[in-house]
């Protein structure tokens, strides 16, 4: 919790009491479902939550901003963005039904009314929303061939509508077919050795239809 404070020292108290619960939360179902990793789950803050708000150092999510997170997992990074950014509206997705129980046990834990979760495949999300975001669930090829026709027209961010993915290591090969994208290295905004070669990739991607 420490480690959030330090970088998000502005947090309401309510932002607080909703971070520290997530502690409890994510060791007490991951007993009952295992949705992290045994040897990550002591990491929770660092290498879950922190890097989820990794996208919080690219973009300030405006009040009634529409995100969707594909392939959530156990709630990453939808919960904990959901979390700091109160007014905007995330919709979580993933195909495990199991981790999608999870999500919906733990936002109901922390009173959020900003987060809907459902068992579902991306590419049969009806909707259009202003960003997408993920943890590296698959190359961007094939991501954007998921989800390039959900992104709204209309901008209300400085950054372009489009994807806000999470992933490391070198993309020079994967983001070759998308000249606009645009890598923010974490360990320009997080101290731990964790973020040395994550990532914060943004992709606009145009309206389609």
């Amino acid at each position: 919790m420490d480690e959030i404070l330090k970088y998000f020292p502005n947090l309401t108290d309510i932002q607080k009491e909703q971070f520290e619960k997530l502690d409890f939360l994510y060791h007490d179902w991951n007993e009952k479902i295992n949705v992290i990793s045994r040897k990550d789950i002591d990491a929770l803050y660092t290498k879950h939550i922190l890097h989820s708000l990794g996208i919080a150092k690219i973009i300030n999510f405006e009040p009634g901003t529409y995100v969707l997170d594909v392939g959530t997992g156990g709630g990453f990074p939808g919960i904990p963005l959901a979390i700091l950014f109160p007014e905007t509206r995330f919709y979580l997705i993933d195909i495990i039904a199991k981790k999608i129980k999870v999500v919906q046990a733990v936002a109901e834990g922390l009173g959020l009314k900003n987060v809907k979760a459902e068992q579902m495949r991306a590419e049969n999300v009806k909707g259009d929303f202003d960003f997408i975001v993920s943890r590296a669930v698959t190359n961007m090829p094939d991501f954007v061939s998921w989800v390039k026709t959900k992104i709204k027209k209309n901008n209300k961010h400085e950054l372009k509508n489009g994807i806000l993915y999470l992933k490391g290591g070198d993309l020079t090969e994967e983001l070759k077919d998308f000249p606009k994208a645009i890598e923010y290295n974490l360990a320009d905004f997080f101290e731990d050795e964790f973020f040395e070669t994550k990532k914060v990739v943004h992709v606009p991607l145009k309206f389609t239809v």
